[in-house]
């Protein structure tokens, strides 16, 4: 593109160039080391005088305390890189930009630049104040003969003597590594040495170095056994993906274990922005953690609030009355923002919770058959159900390990509306929700703790009408004589009245339990979140920002790393939030390492995994070349729209920049990348034969969309409607804390008076509903700022007008797709869109305002 440039610019020339940056925000969650209390407000104002000591303002970078040199992209020096420019600094402040967002700034700068020069394709950077800033991007204007260079920056850059090179940043040019500029070449492969490090020594908060390491860090071993959690990663007996690297030291009772720490360093890109809504939230969750919760247990502790719920009404009163705490309660979380934006503080002492969407129109609709099946098609865990084409359901557990896991569910048992199971199966009526395989290792340790759960499996009819009905639940447990010896079981079967129906509820909730924790751990954080990492860190180690599929997968990553290292401090961590109020505690993660044994790359493509869970076949007449053996499941109809545009942007895209197989085979960046993510990123499982070998067009299209896929779509499917549905403890419980009361017992006498009573005394008590109510709401917000598919925080994030053309079209098609969507909503034959509890399926659909909606997908897992 600059190639044979010459004699274009005047000797003297200036071009005038504008600056856009951010001064560095207080209320970004990594410069708050502790929070202690109720005192946010003194911590806030202290960080807020501390930085305008620092920077007076925006006159602080003006004269000499910020330089820019720009960096030829058409002119070599002796050693063959591009001629840099003179020093050049910031000049004013310009008091107007249309384009200027919240909090951002602009300045003047003017560069000496002439004809010996060339073509600027790149620029230096130094900070010479002590407080780091957020640089947005800089645009040179009429450049002479060629006119307006932008450079899209979105970095933060600390004071020059932290870096041992300085900070450089490129034009928003793309070039495939053989076509880059000569004179950017080695610009382009030192800056990705940088980012590479060494993989040594301790990572400090502003460096952007990105490695790979095992989950080593959940546990805190030094402060009690009971906090020694397993490595994660590096084994055949606990694989894991990668995350990003810290160096922190190991503990002093294994060494294989890191030292938790206050500050989790990621490389500091991908921390929040200035001022982002999302570093809001992500407070939020500190706030929950470190404040919340220990005040929620001193007000069980003082005995000031039952432990128990008492009666339906009251658990709905959490959100139709609010719920009564200690002054001092109160006066401890009140003055956090994040409680004013997420719950409601009612008079003196009255904590209140939003309503949450399934109990809006009807208050006992949850509790309906058709309600229970019809979440598995639409709710928050809607990737689950498979289409059964055995009777009875075996397992694929080892036999000589664990015995006979066979179901004891017989076909006599099973009201099939007049088919045989045989005929049933034979016409794709069948399905199975099953967790057996996956509870059943952990279940005898599971209920060695104050939890009691069964593993269990759900039997569903497809009817006549197209909706779906539960017909049996079994519950299983680890038999007594031990695992050689099988799984004892008990069938439940549907009841509509007495005692019946009461066992039948409770058998649902067990299922439920499954369900919720499968969803938290795998289907959401496993499936999403942590597969994910490994491609940020592999992206940024060996595709130069230059790289057009760095620039395609790039807006799919925001956030992602900053959430993860969240998580693990205070959300997966040993004593952490799942651990304390989901039922597999202290295995919570484990369990998500025994699942990732099997998973499949090629599986994640949405197509793939409804073929996989026996929910669709190939079907060349029908749309997408699949037909859905449950027409009207939501997810899977509106997702197939989704995937499929997604994929038609990427075949778009990439075939601007790849014109043969031979095109992909040479890239050198690329194949390294791909080398990279399946041997270290994936590491545990890269002798699997099923991963793409990224020789042709097909293959880096597949892979590129389902990154995109699952860091958007699939996240948002499994994430905004948690608080929606879960948000109502009664209908997705978290812990189950009793098996099914034995007939002649007390609690079956309690049952058969008070059924109310013993589901609440069976399902997540009060304390753990309030944690999770608290921390689920927050994962459910959109943000202020959210980037949602189909758009862009830059429109100049390619100088390339061909791939800005694709990408209107991408944007154009989501807007129809969701245009689609409502009318599909409003179709009184598709039951399973709306249900019983009158709550249309939005969850994919692609936009959405901030805060609670229950639709919008953003770009990546910002949450």
């Amino acid at each position: 593109m600059f190639s044979g440039v010459t004699g274009i610019l005047n000797k003297g020339h200036k071009i005038r160039g504008s600056v856009v940056l951010m001064r560095k925000n207080v209320l970004d969650f990594n410069t708050i080391v502790s929070i202690g209390g109720g005192n946010i407000h003194g911590v806030i104002d202290s960080g807020i005088n501390l930085i305008g000591s620092t920077v007076d303002g925006l006159t602080a970078f003006l004269g000499r305390s910020v330089s820019l040199q720009l960096i030829s992209a058409t002119k070599a020096d002796a050693n063959g890189k591009g001629k840099v420019g003179k020093d050049t600094f910031l000049e004013g402040i310009i008091a107007s930009l249309p384009t200027l967002g919240a909090g951002e700034s602009a300045f003047n700068i003017h560069f000496e630049w002439d004809d010996e020069m060339g073509i600027p394709g790149a620029f230096y950077i130094k900070n010479y104040m002590q407080v780091e800033f957020y640089l947005k991007s800089l645009t040179l204007e009429d450049v002479p003969n060629h006119g307006t260079i932008r450079f899209v920056c979105n970095s933060w850059v600390y004071n020059s003597k932290l870096y041992k090179s300085p900070r450089i940043f490129f034009a928003n040019k793309t070039y495939l590594p053989s076509e880059t500029p000569s004179p950017l070449v080695k610009y382009r492969e030192e800056e990705l040495q940088i980012l590479r490090g060494d993989g040594t020594g301790e990572r400090k908060l502003h460096e952007r170095i990105y490695d790979y390491d095992v989950y080593n860090d959940l546990g805190n071993p030094d402060h009690g056994e009971n906090l020694a959690r397993p490595v994660l990663g590096g084994s055949s007996t606990h694989p894991y993906p990668r995350r990003g690297r810290t160096g922190r030291y190991p503990t002093r009772k294994d060494p294989k274990s890191e030292k938790p720490a206050t500050e989790i360093y990621v490389p500091r890109d991908e921390n929040f922005g200035h001022l982002k809504s999302s570093d809001f939230l992500t407070y939020g969750i500190k706030s929950v953690s470190q404040i919340v919760l220990p005040a929620f247990e001193s007000a069980f502790d003082l005995n000031f609030t039952p432990r128990e719920f008492d009666s339906f009404q009251d658990v709905r009163d959490l959100f139709e009355g609010g719920i009564k705490l200690p002054l001092d309660v109160i006066s401890t979380i009140s003055p956090l923002p994040v409680i004013k934006e997420l719950f409601r503080t009612d008079g003196e002492n009255v904590l209140k919770f939003p309503p949450p969407h399934v109990v809006k129109v009807s208050k006992s609709a949850w509790m309906t058959d058709e309600e229970f099946a019809r979440e598995m098609l639409a709710g928050v865990n809607p990737c689950m159900i498979r289409g059964l084409q055995e009777f009875p359901p075996k397992s694929n557990l080892d036999p000589t390990v664990y015995g006979d896991q066979t179901s004891k569910i017989t076909a006599d048992a099973l009201n099939l509306d007049g088919l045989t199971v045989d005929e049933a199966l034979a016409s794709g009526r069948l399905f199975v929700l099953d967790y057996h395989d996956t509870f059943i290792p952990f279940l005898r340790r599971i209920n060695e703790t104050s939890a009691k759960a069964y593993a269990t499996r759900t039997i569903l009819f497809l009817k006549e009408d197209g909706t779906l009905k539960p017909v049996a639940i079994e519950l299983s447990l680890p038999h007594p004589d031990g695992d050689k010896s099988g799984a004892i079981s008990q069938v439940i079967l549907p009841a509509n009245e007495g005692v019946e129906s009461t066992i039948w509820l409770l058998a649902k909730a067990y299922v439920v339990v499954n369900d919720s924790c499968y969803h938290q751990l795998m289907s959401h954080w496993l499936n999403t979140h942590a597969v994910i990492e490994p491609f940020v860190i592999a992206t940024n180690r060996h595709l130069s920002v230059l790289h057009p599929i760095n620039k395609l997968l790039a807006p799919h990553y925001r956030d992602t790393m900053n959430i993860n290292a969240l998580a693990r401090e205070s959300l997966i961590n040993a004593d952490g939030i799942i651990e304390k109020t989901f039922l597999p505690s202290k295995y919570a993660v484990e369990m998500s390492s025994a699942v990732y044994k099997n998973w499949v790359f090629p599986d994640q493509a949405l197509p793939n995994d409804l073929i996989k869970r026996n929910m669709a076949v190939k079907d060349p007449s029908s749309p997408y070349g699949l037909r859905l053996l449950i027409e009207d499941y939501p997810y899977a109809v509106d997702g197939l729209e989704i995937w499929t545009t997604i994929k038609t942007w990427v075949q778009d895209y990439v075939s601007l920049y790849y014109a043969t197989d031979n095109d992909i085979k040479s890239d050198s960046e690329l194949q390294h990348w791909w080398k990279e993510v399946v041997e270290k990123g994936h590491g545990d499982l890269k002798d699997k034969p099923w991963w793409p070998k990224l020789q042709t067009l097909e293959e880096l299209i597949e892979v590129c969309t389902i990154i995109i896929w699952t860091a958007s779509a699939l996240h948002a499917a499994v994430n905004f409607g948690q608080y929606p549905y879960g948000g109502f403890i009664l209908n997705r419980p978290t812990l189950s804390r009793r098996l099914l009361p034995e007939k002649g017992s007390a609690q079956y006498d309690e049952m058969v008076k008070s059924p109310q009573k013993a589901y609440l005394r069976t399902i997540t008590p009060k304390f753990q509903t309030l944690i999770d109510l608290s921390v689920i709401e927050i994962l459910s917000r959109h943000a202020s700022d959210e980037v949602y598919l189909g758009t862009r925080d830059n429109p100049h994030w390619t100088s390339d007008s061909k791939a800005l053309q694709a990408f209107q079209k991408f944007g154009n098609k989501l807007a129809e797709i969701e245009a689609k969507l409502s009318k599909k909503n409003n179709d009184p034959s598709l039951n399973h869109r709306v249900g019983p509890v009158q709550l249309p399926y939005t969850l994919l659909h692609p936009n959405s305002e901030e805060g609670l909606t229950f639709r919008g997908i953003p770009n990546s897992i910002s949450i």
